[in-house]
Parts: C-alpha cells; sequence; structure tokens
C-alpha cells in the first residue's frame, strides 16, 4: 500500500500505522471493547488502545486465542489494562450473556469498536436462522450497540468525555445487491452470493452508524457513531477463499496494507481530538470520505433500523 501514501486533511495517509495516527494521545481513564480482537486489525486496534492507556475488554469467540493476545499485549506492555471474554456475535445469545456480564460488572464504557467479522462465507444460516456474514457483521453488532448504549449515555454524562461507537465496514459495500439490502430475501438461498452478501453486511455497518448518529444526537447524548472501511488488508478474514488464500498472501505485501496499517483507520476514530463531535460519517485512509449513494440513503438506513429491531426482539 506504499503506493498510495497522499496525506490527506488530517495530516494522515493510508500508510500511516495505529502507533503513529494515536502518537501522544493519552487515553488513560477510558474504557473500550473492541470485537473480534483475538486476530489481525482487532488485536492490534486492541493493542495499540492498551499502548495509549485505555482499558480494553476484548470481546473473542476463541477464548484460547484471546488469551495468547492478552498475554503478548502484557509481556510488551505491563502496565496494560486489558481483559478477555468470551462473544460469539453470530449468536444472538451469546451477545446478550456478553453485555449482560459487562453491564453487571459495573464497569463504563467509553468507546465500542464492533470490528468482529467474516467475509465471503459459503451460505450458512447462524443459529438463530439468519444469514451468516448478516448476523455476524450487522446484527450481532446492532444488538450489542443496542444493550450498551444506556452504560455508554451514563458514562458520557459521568466523566463528560464524548463517547465514540465505531463500526469497521468496507469499501466492499458498493459491491452489494443491486437493492442494497435484500429485507424480503435475506435467507435466499438460491440467490445468495458470498461477495454480494458480505458487501450487504458491510453496507448496514454504514448505515447502522448513520441512523445511531441521529437518534444519539436527538437524545442529546454525548456519543458518535461513525463507519469506516480499514483498507484492503491480508488477514484471516480471507480464510474461506481457498487457494486463493495462498495468492492473496504472496501478493499482499505488495498492494495491501499491513496490520499495524490497517487498524490505523479504526484508532484514529476511536482517539483522535480531530475526530470530536463528528457523527454519522464514513472514514477510509484516516480522513473522512464518501460512501456509496446507498449508504448515504436516509430512508434505507431507517428502514434497517426498524429491520433489526424486529430480528432482536
Amino acid at each position: 500500500m506504499w503506493l498510495f501514501n497522499r496525506k490527506g486533511p488530517s495530516g494522515f495517509s493510508s500508510s500511516s500505522t495505529a502507533e503513529e495516527v494515536t502518537n501522544g494521545i493519552d487515553g488513560s481513564g477510558l474504557t473500550a471493547i473492541v470485537t473480534g480482537a483475538s486476530s489481525g486489525i482487532g488485536s492490534e486496534t486492541a493493542r495499540v488502545l492498551a499502548l495509549r492507556g485505555v482499558n480494553v475488554t476484548m470481546g473473542v469467540r476463541d477464548m484460547a486465542a484471546g488469551k495468547q493476545v492478552k498475554e503478548a499485549i502484557l509481556e510488551e506492555i505491563p502496565s496494560a489494562k486489558v481483559d478477555t471474554m468470551e462473544l460469539d456475535l453470530s449468536s444472538l445469545t451469546s451477545v446478550r450473556k456478553f453485555a449482560s456480564k459487562f453491564t453487571s460488572s459495573g464497569r463504563p464504557l467509553n468507546l465500542l469498536i464492533n470490528n468482529a467479522g467474516v467475509m465471503a462465507t459459503p451460505f450458512t444460516l447462524s443459529k438463530d436462522n439468519i444469514e451468516l456474514q448478516f448476523a455476524t457483521n450487522h446484527l450481532g453488532h446492532f444488538l450489542l450497540t443496542h444493550l450498551l448504549v444506556e452504560t455508554m449515555k451514563k458514562t458520557a454524562r459521568e466523566t463528560k468525555r464524548e463517547g465514540r461507537i465505531v463500526n469497521v465496514s468496507s469499501v466492499a459495500h458498493r459491491f452489494t445487491y443491486s437493492e442494497g439490502i435484500r429485507f424480503n430475501r435475506l435467507n435466499d438461498k438460491k440467490g445468495y452470493n458470498n461477495w454480494a452478501a458480505y458487501g450487504q453486511s458491510k453496507l448496514a455497518n454504514i448505515l447502522h452508524a448513520k441512523e445511531l448518529a441521529r437518534r444519539l444526537k436527538e437524545d442529546g447524548a454525548e456519543i458518535t457513531a461513525n463507519s469506516l472501511h480499514p483498507g484492503s488488508i491480508t488477514t484471516n478474514l480471507f480464510r474461506y477463499l481457498g487457494v486463493f488464500e495462498g495468492v492473496i498472501s504472496t501478493v499482499g505485501k505488495f498492494v495491501f496494507k499491513n496490520i499495524p496499517q490497517g487498524a490505523s483507520t479504526t484508532c484514529y476514530v476511536a482517539l483522535h481530538p480531530q475526530v470530536k463531535g463528528i457523527s454519522g460519517e464514513y472514514f477510509s485512509d484516516n480522513n473522512v470520505a464518501k460512501p456509496s449513494s446507498k449508504a448515504a440513503d436516509t430512508d434505507l438506513s431507517k428502514k434497517l433500523w426498524d429491520f433489526s429491531m424486529d430480528l432482536i426482539k
């Protein structure tokens, strides 16, 4: 990704790393949840937030992998405040259990990083009988946010510090089904396309953040909600692609971002003072960017909100 390192208005570019965009920022006193933190940009996000003094809870499906990440962070940063909790975003029961455990602990919550995801999976239904990519990438995070937002509002009021919700989306939101979100055909196996379904779930991430930002502003809450494209990164998201995974890994180092670069926009949106008060926006390469016309559709975002609320009831 060294081919595209031109700096934007923020002073950062696609080649900036998570450590670079948070250099000098003091995150002590802040508490964060990072989903999908057992590998890839999720683990790097957790590490860099911890490096800046943030108390980080890693929501992970694989507790053994999460423990390894935690131990690695503590070995590098002995003063880090980091913990792991089991969380399977494809299961609404697991999401509810995680949220209940976190809220009952009495811990505050300043930052919610909705990062976990799967990509281009074969057609599969979740434990709740919902197409897996939509269930994992969107609906699980929608429910998690819904269950934790009151804790975030309380924290923002008591600490007088802005809360931030960050949805990790993708440029792939541009390559969804023609109708954007298949409300009436979500579980249609016959018409399923693994890449379009991925794009649909990533479009949902942006629409969720957009409608959430509107509602938070309406409520007068000191919480922002934004989405972002982390960049094209060689992570284990490619695990469902068979032999193509090997090609990606071989050429990726020449044309893709590495993991520290891939986690940079997430860390920038979560911590940087430049983003204070900015809500409902889409970021890419550590700068505000323009999403697709569907992602900017207010009516679509409201429809998705109502649709998602019905699914989590």
